[in-house]
């Protein structure tokens, strides 16, 4: 979209508009913050306090030295001095001591407010044009009937490109005008008048120092590759776009390579949908996990088998028996090949239930462990 250009009207010393004058759009056209304005002004009248307040504490005020009466057996409040802030004469509490009251802006959001303070005179219809202004004598009469001939509803700032002592002193006197020179521009004194005289020459001042081109001079110092980068989308976005505003329209060819690229892009996507269900597709069931039981856990087993069967035979029957953890035929080898106690052993067992621990069958080891150690 097309951005507005701002205008103005340009007036004679008669008061008769000529022309209608294009204004820049960066200074004289700029979006109006409200926040930046209040920040700016805010700041630009608290650095206009000197700060030398000062008041006298009771350390400072003379006298008082002495103890105004005893402390006991008179009947009154005991006293140390009279200098204390509740007599006439004392010390001031919290009173203002003088300290520095300046506060500091950046420079980008100073221009910004000036650019906005200038741009509401504009939206607003008060920036009034000037192709010369000058009188042929500093009198106050003159410059009375040549306001009085502009659409001038109240107090008017009028910014000279440079000084100039007839303008000056014919407005001295008049309490609805104020002179000021272009370079002494502020927020403060654009929005406290309601006009704005400018002459074409301090319009052409104002664009040059606060202007695109003076922002760009500024921000090459330290940001070189900011102005670069914006030059550049610039520089294309106008290649984009013909003449007319309207981007230009598309080639048969550069339709054709668009329409490849996007038939590209969709294939890789199909193969890899299809090897994904390929491959889910073959997937099998996990085998069944093989025990790590340790081989000395297996030979313990071995070894109670032994002590508990008390031949030769039928040891090494039972572990023929009983196959290695990782096989699977383990239970039914237990079932076709239980294990028993001979009857000593049974009886030795009887006996340590009841708790006979003088015996000589208590003192011994579990018969188990002990079979184990003889093998």
């Amino acid at each position: 979209m097309p951005t507005k250009i701002p205008t103005a009207q340009v007036y004679n010393m008669n008061g008769e508009a000529v022309r209608e004058q294009e204004l820049d759009a960066y200074v004289f056209g700029a979006p109006v913050n409200k926040a930046v304005l209040h920040q700016v002004v805010t700041v630009q009248l608290t650095n206009r306090r000197q700060g030398t307040a000062s008041t006298k504490t009771r350390a400072f005020v003379s006298g008082g030295n002495k103890k105004p009466y005893r402390q006991k057996g008179t009947g009154r409040a005991r006293q140390g001095s009279t200098r204390a802030p509740h007599f006439t004469g004392g010390g001031v509490v919290f009173g203002p001591r003088p300290h520095p009251y300046e506060r500091t802006i950046p420079r980008k959001v100073k221009r910004l407010a000036i650019r906005s303070a200038l741009s509401d005179k504009v939206a607003n219809g008060k920036l009034i044009l000037m192709d010369t202004l000058d009188l042929e004598e500093p009198k106050t009469r003159l410059m009375e009937d040549f306001l009085g001939k502009l659409p001038l509803d109240r107090h008017v700032l009028i910014l000279m490109p440079g000084h100039n002592e007839t303008i000056t002193r014919a407005t001295s006197n008049i309490h609805r005008a104020r002179v000021g020179h272009v370079a002494s521009i502020n927020v403060v004194q654009i929005l406290k008048y309601d006009h704005l005289l400018l002459p074409m020459a301090t319009v052409d001042r104002i664009v040059e120092m606060f202007g695109r081109d003076a922002d760009d001079a500024l921000q090459m110092k330290r940001h070189p590759r900011v102005v670069l980068r914006r030059k550049a989308r610039e520089a294309a976005k106008a290649a984009g776009e013909t003449p007319g505003g309207t981007r230009a329209p598309a080639t048969a060819a550069s339709t054709t390579s668009t329409s490849t690229r996007a038939a590209g892009a969709k294939t890789p996507a199909k193969g890899a949908s299809s090897a994904a269900s390929t491959a889910s597709a073959t997937r099998t069931r996990p085998a069944t996990p093989v025990s790590t039981t340790p081989a000395s856990a297996t030979g313990d087993r071995t070894a109670d088998t032994e002590g508990t069967t008390g031949t030769a035979g039928t040891t090494g029957a039972t572990r023929a028996a009983i196959p290695d953890q990782t096989t699977t035929e383990r239970p039914q080898a237990m079932a076709t090949n239980p294990v028993t106690k001979p009857d000593t052993q049974q009886a030795q067992d009887s006996e340590d239930t009841k708790g006979d621990e003088g015996s000589k069958g208590g003192s011994q080891e579990t018969p188990d462990r002990s079979a184990g150690r003889e093998s």
